[in-house]
């Protein structure tokens, strides 16, 4: 049975994966599937980076602004739900985000959390200290243990309530999740450059941009308890600028640490995406002298597609 082909543009943060699969989508006759963690919840547009109706140059998008709030299986069933509705009209799905795990998730087929929760055994968890739980899961998972740090606690107990739940360690789940195959055809397409600098650059201009935009005003409309209790308020540029409300740190404070927070996450996006090596890889800043850099870009993509 032929299995239906995807497109995905992957990447750090500010690499400029919306304009490449904007322009993909518009020559390819696609539609494009948001990939992001962020973008998903509603009313967090400016600070998720979330297309506006210029860039999307008339392109629809799905899985923006879906959700109060959701998990990475969630996402998998929704994003498969959306690639089946752009394929029936006879168009291209292109994926586009920098959330690894949900790519993965969709593109590999993996299983995720679908192991279940146990809400009174994950509470009981919670009492225990770090270093408590890091003990238990070397105990029954040794391989999944050295593939966590012991500070983050709550992938540590997620390890343990799939062992609870199913009899199986995270590391057996996940290798039978892998084993089911690949659902779609797929064309990945990575989004990176050899010049670090420039990366950050464009990371630092976009969180400037973010501010001009109302960023801050963004937050004070979502600051509610709801939205302080709720995992969305950690992302990446809400978190520092409610610290600033909170009179923690000055705004010029926030700002720089909502950088330096974006430039850690762009480190740990590439070193989830370095491990597929199915990602064919385009580097902007090797652009020929002389060329225009998007055209560039965008030619690449079309003669690696062609070429899968």
């Amino acid at each position: 049975m032929n299995k239906a082909k995807v497109i995905a543009v992957a990447g750090p943060t500010a690499s400029g994966k919306t304009s490449l699969a904007v322009e993909l989508a518009l020559r390819l006759d696609g539609e494009i599937i948001s990939c992001d963690s962020m973008q998903v919840y509603k009313e967090m547009d400016i600070g998720t980076a979330k297309v506006s109706a210029e860039e999307a140059r008339g392109v629809p998008h799905h899985l923006t602004s879906i959700i109060s709030c959701g998990n990475a299986v969630e996402y998998r069933n929704r994003a498969n739900a959306a690639i089946a509705e752009v394929l029936s009209r006879g168009k291209q799905p292109v994926i586009c985000g920098g959330t690894g795990l949900y790519l993965d998730s969709v593109l590999k087929g993996t299983r995720l959390s679908d192991a279940g929760i146990d809400r009174e055994y994950r509470a009981a968890l919670m009492k225990k200290s770090p270093d408590e739980l890091y003990a238990q899961l070397l105990s029954v998972d040794p391989e999944a243990a050295g593939k966590i740090h012991r500070n983050n606690v709550r992938r540590v107990i997620r390890a343990l309530e799939i062992y609870h739940v199913t009899g199986k360690t995270k590391t057996v789940w996940d290798r039978e999740s892998r084993e089911n195959g690949d659902r779609y055809d797929a064309t990945v397409i990575g989004l990176d450059y050899h010049d670090r600098e420039i990366l950050y650059r464009r990371i630092d201009k976009r969180v400037d941009i973010m501010m001009d935009r109302g960023l801050l005003d963004e937050v004070k409309r979502l600051d509610t308890p709801c939205f302080r209790a709720s995992t969305a308020s950690q992302a990446i540029g809400y978190k520092e600028l409610l610290s600033y409300i909170d009179g923690v740190c000055t705004l010029s404070e926030a700002v720089e640490e909502i950088k330096k927070s974006s430039r850690a996450y762009a480190k740990r996006q590439l070193t989830w995406f370095r491990r597929n090596p199915e990602i064919n890889w385009i580097y902007p800043d090797k652009c020929p002298e002389g060329q225009d850099n998007f055209e560039f870009i965008v030619n690449s993509a079309i003669n690696i597609i062609n070429i899968n």
